[in-house]
């Protein structure tokens, strides 16, 4: 093996590797492919020679546009190495020594960069290869090198070289190119020179060193194609390591009946079983397997047809898979019967497949749990709770005749969507304007990545379960369908036909890609049965044992706690109390509340002030003034039956609420959020109401033109209101419009320039404390009630949107005070803590002052993030941040991954500072970046206690909280 010093003269870097050299480790400098190559001719298996140039030279010619120094003369001595172990020389006449380039990056991209199969072929070269071998294969060999070079290296329309194929295909009445004789082929040849000369204006190069060396700039121009730019975005795959290019004598599986080609799993890419999986094909080059365009055998039938050679295959595949621990992607070639590997990688299955596989090495003794859990990606956990298909609403689809056709299942999971036969449409609609696509091909090629990437689902009408198509999907957790013979697409018309129906661009569609059924139009779908999963539980309870992040969830309703609770959660790190005012039949009351509550605020402020000036009045005055405050008692009297009536109706509702999420979570804790938008947000748009009062006090005039002139959907709800306000139009439009008419000005009056950094929060709280009391109220009712039933409950009561210490000394004071209210009266003792959301950055920053008064802390990473970046997250998603992230501006979505730099910086100051003062405060975060997988990671760098995340995202975070313990762990080790 090479030291990876110089080897090629004094200042010379090394630029090429033979494969002896190389190993395993070494995936930054030769790629995967390289590496993977090495390995196993470190193993004695038959690897045809080869050599590998670096990615480093790949960098270099990206930046120069040229080779670096030394490059090509290291690339001729390493040629000269193969041609001996090869025993043909490079160009000769007589025994050439064909070879292949192919590209090969760090992280496997299948399919994105470009390959050259069969150079060294020139018009002398193919009569002494027809020679040796035969002829038919030889001219075979030539016509796909030229169809190739013209496609990859001079970017020839690869259209043309098909069509001109089609045609001769037809000519010869052949329905497969292997149907095609030498003459035919030789034909060929003649025609696509001719195509080559056309299109480049030149002809087809006939020296081999000039053919392989463009090959490989082409190569590494190909790491910096539109499909492997979109292919790394779309993976976050970073952009500057490069590719390598491996130089390999070619072995031939177009030489007759007893060769062939393959592509195979060591496990079921499917089911994840412990079996050999996959294609092959014979009498074929291994592109044509990855094509789609032959459908291939399933690899077991080989041990029918060639049970030694099947038997050797299992042998390695085994070998290969013990070596690495880990489930193989593996391609072979067999040449008249001798079996050649060509690769080998990680296989990419999909998500069960995956955490059966993970679960089974470790049974089997090949690798640890801890290994087994880093194996498994938290995306693994989200495609298995995707949504699924309806069996019933199938069955239904089915009987109304809405079945299609049934194709292989290549890649799980439901997907629906509009039909698009364009992978640029398919772009556009799903990237740009979000809409849910599933893209129909014949077979998908790499040039259509950008189009799958941003599909719902994949359907091609030919391919096998290692095309293209299945292999990219598999890899990335979209849906698809492959290999649906009984589909005939028309790109030209836009259209695929099923027998006599016909679906076209535009039509709904529905594939599974668990059974490769397909049905027009939408099928309905369910949540999956967490239950059933017993393999992703298995491997979660694993990572239960590993993390220490807890894992709770947000949850505002009994049936989220319900949910979280079957999914893992350990508590509830946000209910949000306002989404139980939004109910329909609480919202009136909750209207009636917000009309009462600035009057009565008035009122009694003034009615204060009147007492004041009554204490100090002289006789004379006292009359007057007692006048006054009776007044003022009376209409207080009013206020207080509207607004403390509304509070006291809202409080009974939340009562209940509570009873029944707290119920839910018996012996966890449950941290519940006083009320926290500003409240505007519960009462109509004002330009809605603008509108409502207009066209009632015109309708007041005529009361059957409004009804007879009512045409939208906003007309007849309205009218709906006033028939329910009335016993006829005209007495319901008199009831309605006050009502109306005191809601608009309610909303006119608390308009806010910039709400959401307004009456808000604890600001709310503080200015109409009667909100505050009322929920304090109902929790702790809620809480007395089940204690005496001997539930064992653990509220914790947070405060929204403190920025200031003293903001939360007066809430925790009226808090405090009615809770000690309620207990009392119940004779009961509940244990309760009490802290606030860090949400503005001078919380943050004042973290010491804030934990005095705070026994939790809990980041609202929503709120945080749009404070500190000084974005609206409304206003900048849709206008310029996706943008930024796109152009390298941000290195994603703050709003989903949390910016470390920024916003990570203040939270590592609050929990610095607030552990201080208070060493056990309790610190998490509740806002979308706690099922954040990255972010995730960053809470337990800096010492938060748990992570907080939808129910559905429990299990992901769990998996997440396992990740960061374990890789701090390994960089831990890697320190020391």
């Amino acid at each position: 093996m090479s030291s990876g010093l110089p080897r090629w003269g004094s200042g010379l870097a090394t630029h090429v590797y033979a494969f002896e050299e190389g190993n395993a480790s070494m995936r930054d400098l030769l790629g995967g492919k390289g590496a993977g190559l090495a390995e196993m001719t470190r193993l004695g298996l038959p690897v045809p020679p080869g050599f590998t140039i670096t990615t480093k030279a790949c960098n270099a010619f990206t930046r120069t546009g040229r080779f670096p120094p030394g490059m090509w003369r290291q690339v001729e001595e390493a040629l000269s190495a193969v041609e001996t172990k090869g025993g043909r020389k490079f160009g000769d006449p007589k025994n050439p020594l064909l070879v292949s380039v192919r590209s090969g990056a760090r992280f496997s991209m299948p399919g994105m960069m470009d390959t050259v199969l069969n150079l060294g072929l020139n018009d002398t070269t193919v009569e002494a290869l027809a020679r040796t071998a035969n002829e038919r294969f030889a001219w075979d060999a030539y016509r796909r090198l030229i169809a190739m070079f013209g496609r990859i290296v001079k970017d020839v329309d690869g259209r043309r070289f098909e069509t001109a194929l089609e045609r001769r295909k037809e000519q010869a009445a052949a329905k497969k190119d292997t149907d095609l004789g030498a003459p035919d082929l030789k034909a060929i040849v003649a025609e696509f020179k001719a195509l080559y000369r056309q299109e480049v204006g030149e002809d087809f190069p006939q020296d081999p060193m000039r053919q392989l060396r463009e090959s490989v700039a082409a190569v590494f121009r190909s790491w910096n194609g539109k499909r492997a730019v979109d292919y790394r975005t779309f993976n976050k795959i970073p952009h500057h390591l490069g590719t390598a290019a491996n130089v390999q004598m070619m072995v031939f599986g177009n030489m007759g009946s007893d060769s062939g080609t393959g592509v195979a799993f060591t496990r079921n890419q499917v089911t994840g079983a412990k079996e050999l999986y996959g294609e092959y094909l014979p009498n074929a080059q291994g592109e044509d397997v990855v094509a789609g365009t032959r459908t291939p055998l399933k690899i077991a039938e080989l041990r029918e047809d060639a049970p030694e050679l099947y038997s050797n295959l299992v042998q390695v595949a085994d070998r290969l898979e013990k070596h690495f621990r880990e489930a193989q992607d593996i391609e072979f070639t067999v040449e008249r019967g001798t079996l050649w590997m060509l690769q080998t990688r990680a296989a990419k299955p999909p998500a069960r497949a995956t955490v059966r596989i993970a679960l089974d090495m470790v049974r089997e003794g090949l690798i640890t749990k801890d290994e087994a859990l880093l194996r498994v990606e938290p995306d693994h956990v989200i495609h298995l709770l995707l949504p699924q298909f309806d069996d019933t609403a199938k069955s239904e689809a089915k009987r109304s005749g809405r079945f299609l056709a049934k194709g292989l299942n290549a890649s799980p999971g439901a997907a629906m969507g509009t039909v698009v036969f364009d992978p640029d449409e398919a772009e556009k609609l799903g990237r740009d304007e979000r809409k849910p696509v599933i893209l129909v091909r014949v077979e998908t090629s790499p040039d259509d990545v950008h189009g799958v990437l941003h599909s719902k689902g994949v359907l091609t009408a030919r391919g096998g379960a290692t095309s293209h198509a299945a292999v990219v999907t598999r890899g990335l957790g979209i849906p698809c369908v492959a290999g649906c013979e009984a589909i005939q697409v028309d790109y030209d018309a836009a259209e695929f036909r099923v027998g006599d129906k016909v679906v076209r661009r535009g039509d709904g569609l529905s594939i599974d890609g668990g059974t490769g059924e397909v049905f027009a139009g939408s099928i309905r779908t369910i949540e999956p049965d967490f239950d059933r999963e017993v393999d992703l539980q298995n491997l979660l309870a694993w990572a239960d044992e590993v993390r220490s992040l807890q894992v709770w969830a947000n949850a505002d309703y009994p049936r989220d706690a319900v949910r979280a609770r079957k999914f893992g959660a350990q508590g509830i790190g946000l209910d949000r109390t306002e989404h139980m005012f939004m109910e329909t039949d609480r919202l009136p009351i909750v209207h009636e509340m917000i009309l009462a509550a600035p009057e009565y605020r008035k009122v009694k402020r003034q009615r204060e002030t009147l007492a004041k000036q009554l204490e100090a009045a002289t006789n004379d005055r006292r009359r007057d003034l007692e006048g006054q405050l009776a007044e003022m008692d009376s209409r207080l009297e009013d206020l207080s039956r509207r607004y403390i009536g509304s509070l006291e109706h809202l409080g009974r509702m939340q009562r209940e609420d509570f009873v029944g999420i707290l119920r839910e979570m018996a012996g966890l804790p449950v941290i519940i959020r006083l009320i926290d938008p500003p409240l505007h947000e519960f009462l109509p748009r004002y330009e809605t109401l603008l509108v409502q009062v207009t066209k009632l006090r015109i309708a007041r005039e005529d009361p059957e033109a409004f009804i007879r002139a009512a045409t939208s959907e906003e007309d007849r709800a309205l009218i709906a209101e006033v028939r329910k306000a009335g016993s006829d139009v005209a007495t319901g439009i008199d009831a309605l419009l006050p009502r109306k008419e005191r809601l608009l000005e309610a909303v006119k009056g608390s308009r806010e320039t910039n709400p959401m950094l307004g009456l808000r929060g604890c600001r709310l709280g503080i200015m109409f404390p009667e909100i505050t009391e009322m929920q304090v109220r109902a929790i702790f009712e809620a809480a007395c009630r089940l204690k005496k039933e001997g539930v064992d409950v653990r509220p914790e009561i947070m405060i929204p949107l403190v920025g200031l210490p003293e903001e939360l000394r007066i809430e925790r004071h009226a808090l405090e005070k009615e809770a000690k209210i309620v207990m009392d009266r119940e004779g009961i003792s509940v244990d309760y803590k009490f802290g606030t959301m860090i949400e503005i950055p001078r919380a943050a920053l004042v973290a010491d002052e804030i934990a005095r008064h705070a026994e939790f802390f809990s980041f609202g990473t929503n709120d945080l993030t749009q404070t500190t970046m000084g974005y609206s997250r409304d206003d900048a998603e849709p206008k310029f941040l996706l943008d930024y992230v796109e152009q390298g501006i941000l290195p994603s979505n703050p709003f989903q991954t949390i910016d470390r730099d920024g916003v990570g910086q203040l939270m590592r100051i609050c929990v610095q500072k607030g552990r201080k003062v208070r060493r056990d405060l309790e610190v998490g975060i509740c806002g979308e970046h706690g099922g954040d997988p990255a972010s995730i990671e960053f809470c337990h760098a800096i010492g938060l206690n748990y992570v907080s995340c939808s129910p559905f995202r429990v299990p992901v975070a769990r998996l997440a909280a396992a990740h960061a313990k374990l890789r701090q762990g390994t960089a831990r080790a890697k320190d020391t």
